[in-house]
């Protein structure tokens, strides 16, 4: 089955050579040069990647990618942004809202083609390996199957928001993840619940953790990631 790429830039030239380019590769093109009609065409195109620009009027790239990452649908759809602002500290700001890749204008088309495949490739990799039974990071192991957490080989006891909490961290390791991002993911953004309930569980998981806590990063402003070295 052909994969389907959404194309979203505010530049005509662009979204029409890329239209052009990826469909004699043979993949499935939509194309939307108005920001603000994203997450309606994503919802009905279903597409398997996005390439997106950050530099756009009334809704930028970074806005739409937290967005994408906070939909139930779209939040694993990977990202590639295409972008006049090629700067390290941009594409660290990238990086953290999400992005798989990050590729700057001018570009070559090759050269994007080629990163389009080799991260379908790495996706398919990926797929086939199977889901992981368990998560490592530094001393915390966490157990999908048995739904336990040890410490350094000892276990701890979480309630099970506790652990879903900590496992979407882990699982999205060293990106950071908004508290909104966070309340639809482990809260599915029920009624009575808060963003400040985020920070509440994050404090409760760090007490649990002892001298492993700072796994878990705060990023001020903007939420929390899990890290290696903490």
């Amino acid at each position: 089955m052909e994969k389907k790429v959404l194309v979203v830039d505010d530049e005509p030239d662009v979204t029409e050579l890329l239209d052009y380019k990826l469909r004699q590769e043979g993949y499935s093109v939509s194309v939307i040069n108005d920001p603000l009609l994203i997450m309606g065409e994503a919802r009905q195109f279903h597409p398997d990647l996005v390439v997106l620009d950050i530099m756009m009027p009334e809704l930028n790239g970074i806005q739409i990618c937290r967005m994408l990452r906070a939909d139930p649908v779209m939040r694993n759809v990977p990202v590639i942004f295409l972008t006049a602002r090629g700067e390290a500290e941009d594409r660290v700001k990238g990086f953290e809202t999400g992005a798989d890749d990050y590729i700057s204008k001018p570009f070559d088309s090759r050269e994007l083609l080629l990163r389009i495949q080799a991260l379908f490739k790495r996706l398919a990799n990926r797929d086939d390996a199977g889901p992981a039974k368990s998560l490592v990071i530094g001393r915390v192991v966490v157990d999908i199957e048995k739904h336990r957490i040890t410490v350094a080989g000892n276990e701890i006891d979480l309630t099970a928001t506790e652990f879903k909490l900590l496992r979407l961290l882990i699982e999205r390791k060293g990106r950071v993840q908004s508290r909104e991002n966070l309340l639809v993911n482990v809260w599915n953004y029920e009624a009575d619940i808060e963003t400040r309930t985020v920070d509440t569980h994050i404090r409760r998981l760090r007490e649990k953790l002892g001298h492993d806590a700072n796994i878990i990063q705060t990023v001020r402003g903007v939420g929390y990631r899990v890290v290696d070295d903490g």
